[in-house]
């Protein structure tokens, strides 16, 4: 039955993926001719333009099935410890990053092109400490920067760019099925179209250099280099023979002795390193294991179990996370008068913490007190300006209480100063709506699908947008231009994409 279902969900995928790499292979020698040299001949297949158009697309299609968890605040966590290595990595021209939590058990993670990295829930909570979760992240993000991508279509021409499209589509299957080995193994075994052992062994060699790469990264960010060995072996005990059956590229992380002896040894050249995890790493986990957890009831059976289990040797920031989960799981099962001075303590406390914050204030209106739950988001916005899940928290109280003006507006300050995430686009959207200003919402919905990858559904609510009455010179402008910048990008009926003489013709 699961292998039927992937073999399906493949076929799905695999239609997205080739139109998209016909798409780019379609303009990509036109495309190389003006990129600066960064000294690999691979570009020729894969520039990193053509990477992240790709890399985009599949992460759109892994949104649409649900398994990317849009959650603000864990989203800012992963984004901030991805970027706080990427600073220490060596970064090529044109490379961007994109990190995100993918709701799965598998104790997995892996590099898309262009820079999106996915970490599953399941390897977040496996890990012992930050600095685990750090070596796993330098590696992939040492993935990118050597542009293993890139390189290993290159180092074989039968794989080219539908190739690549089609393995991605194997890994998406894996996650969409749960990550099973057999699904995953019955997935590549009807789309591969290319020689696998001599894949396996070029991207053997990718692990061992990305392994190199990272244990730098990960000591000059301030987190133990040891940490990435150790989690070597947490994941040869527990990933079992999937590391052995399903593709290596871009999904697996074959550990050996060997590779783990030759990381062990590179990490020892830094002074050994005595870390405390931060308040947001703890706060990070509770918060996953009860967005993933089955039913409240037992993530709240675990998070009792484990704080009874504490002794006078566990950190305080170990109590800190078995109390925020038990607060969470008790927002979740109606016992909100407890969960608010389980809170109230902790905020009190802990006053940087900006999951602490919106979690109180977020109770606060559960608890019907509307005054006191505004006044608490302001208090943390006014320590925390445009702080996004704040805001976007904020935001929701605000339309929950039937003022969707003064949510539109902390909404379009937060979308005119940061880069915007998905549920914040939606979020603005809404807003925009209930407060009568349709044609921004048309907008916002817009750019909601096209982030999400369907640029025709974009297009489609621009026309609408354009069509409301009332509009402004501006706004005609600024939906207009939207329209022809998508419109570029959608392929002709020949294959490739639009050109402007072609539109006006």
């Amino acid at each position: 039955m699961r292998l039927t279902a992937a073999m399906r969900i493949l076929q799905r995928f695999r239609t997205v993926l080739l139109t998209a790499c016909l798409c780019l292979a379609a303009g990509a020698d036109a495309e190389v001719v003006n990129l600066p040299d960064i000294g690999s001949p691979s570009d020729g297949l894969l520039s990193v333009r053509t990477e992240a158009m790709l890399g985009r697309q599949v992460y759109a299609n892994l949104i649409s099935t649900g398994a990317v968890i849009t959650d603000p605040e864990l989203k800012e966590y992963i984004q901030d410890l991805g970027m706080r290595l990427v600073a220490h990595a060596e970064i090529k021209q044109g490379q961007r990053f994109n990190f995100f939590l993918i709701d799965s058990s598998v104790i997995n993670a892996f590099a898309l092109p262009g820079g999106y990295i996915g970490i599953h829930t399941g390897l977040l909570l496996a890990t012992k400490n930050e600095s685990e979760l750090a070596g796993v992240l330098a590696h992939e993000v040492s993935h990118v920067t050597q542009r293993h991508i890139s390189r290993a279509v290159f180092a074989n021409q039968r794989a080219s760019t539908l190739s690549l499209a089609t393995m991605l589509g194997a890994i998406l299957v894996g996650m969409a099925v749960g990550g099973g080995a057999d699904a995953i193994a019955g997935a590549v075994s009807i789309s591969q179209g290319m020689a696998i052992e001599e894949q396996i062994s070029f991207t053997r060699s990718n692990e061992y250099e990305a392994d190199r790469v990272a244990v730098p990264v990960t000591a000059n960010a301030g987190f133990d280099p040891m940490a990435m060995p150790d989690f070597f072996e947490t994941m040869a005990r527990k990933s079992g023979s999937l590391a052995n059956r399903a593709p290596e590229f871009l999904l697996t992380h074959p550990v050996s002795s060997d590779r783990m002896a030759e990381t062990r040894a590179r990490a020892r050249i830094y002074p050994p390193v005595q870390l405390e995890d931060s308040l947001d790493y703890r706060l990070a986990r509770a918060r996953t294991r009860m967005l993933v957890s089955s039913r409240p009831e037992k993530a709240m059976s675990y998070f009792q179990s484990e704080r009874n289990a504490l002794s006078g040797y566990d950190s305080a920031i170990s109590r800190v996370e078995l109390d925020y989960g038990t607060a969470l799981a008790l927002n979740e099962l109606g016992g909100q008068a407890r969960a608010e001075k389980i809170l109230h303590e902790l905020v009190t406390t802990y006053e940087e913490s900006i999951p602490l914050h919106s979690e109180y204030a977020d109770t606060l209106v559960l608890l019907g007190q509307r005054e006191k739950a505004l006044a608490s988001y302001e208090a943390a916005l006014g320590l925390f300006p445009r702080n996004l899940p704040l805001t976007v928290r904020y935001a929701k109280a605000l339309l929950h209480y039937d003022e969707p003006k003064q949510a539109h507006a902390i909404l379009l300050d937060l979308l005119n100063q940061v880069p915007p995430t998905l549920e914040q686009v939606r979020l603005i959207a809404i807003a925009a709506n209930s407060a009568g200003d349709v044609a921004d919402a048309y907008y916002y919905m817009a750019e909601y699908q096209a982030m999400s990858g369907n640029l025709k559904l974009a297009m489609d609510q621009l026309i609408l947008a354009l069509g409301t009455p009332g509009l402004d010179s501006v706004q005609k402008a600024r939906f207009t231009a939207r329209l022809e910048e998508f419109s570029e990008y959608l392929p002709r009926k020949g294959g490739g994409k639009r050109d402007r003489s072609q539109q006006e013709n």
